[in-house]
């Protein structure tokens, strides 16, 4: 975890990473060039359910690429991916010990790792932006939005549903080993998970998975 003398709006940028890491463990291949850095959050008792921290990060991630290169085809993705087309552009990794938060990113924008099991993107086939160019870009984005989120959760919800897969896009969500569900996107809970509607009708609260689109 961070320093315990980190608080709100301090951040930690890396210019190279030698473990990276994603989701349930898996490595982030971090080539120079690209952007790795994470920040901290205090929780306070008055904050909203500290899984909706992944809206703050998702959006505040999307508005930061939007002034560095704007660009048409950015979109997110339940939980933590942005999208540019069909690529992967950037991951968010949320871990949290007590009342911290910490909140992780990493973006591709100099180059686009090969990846097993996804496609890829960079920032580079729009604009050329540094690492250093992006890093206050994000953490002004992040402030702002961490701000909305202590004082207007339904707000920023509705900010990143804007930003995100439309309500009634195909997805099937890997929740473990050999557990696959299809269904068809039907909004966020006020914790931030997603509503998944399955072929019945029934909606299934899906709190953490791997997503797919189609």
């Amino acid at each position: 975890m961070a320093d315990p003398a980190a608080g709100d709006g301090d951040w930690l940028i890396a210019k190279v990473q030698t473990e990276g890491r994603g989701r349930q463990g898996r490595t982030w291949v971090s080539p120079a060039g690209n952007f790795y850095g994470s920040t901290m959050i205090r929780l306070r008792d008055s904050d909203p359910p500290a899984p909706s921290l992944a809206l703050v990060a998702g959006l505040a991630l999307i508005r930061a690429v939007e002034v560095a290169a704007p660009a048409t085809g950015l979109m997110l993705k339940w939980p933590n991916d942005l999208l540019l087309g069909s690529g992967k552009l950037a991951g968010i990794l949320l871990e949290r010990g007590g009342d911290r938060v910490v909140a992780g990113f990493g973006v591709n924008l100099a180059s686009a790792p090969d990846l097993p099991d996804r496609a890829s993107a960079a920032l580079s086939s729009i604009a050329l932006v540094s690492p250093e160019a992006f890093a206050p870009l994000l953490a002004a984005a992040f402030a702002r939005e961490l701000q909305r989120w202590r004082e207007d959760l339904p707000a920023l919800t509705g900010l990143w549903l804007e930003s995100a897969h439309p309500v009634g896009t195909s997805l099937s969500v890997h929740s473990g080993p050999g557990e696959l569900v299809s269904g068809t996107f039907d909004g966020l809970d006020g914790s931030g998970a997603l509503r998944l509607r399955l072929e019945s009708g029934e909606v299934r609260v899906i709190h953490a998975a791997d997503v797919t689109l189609g």
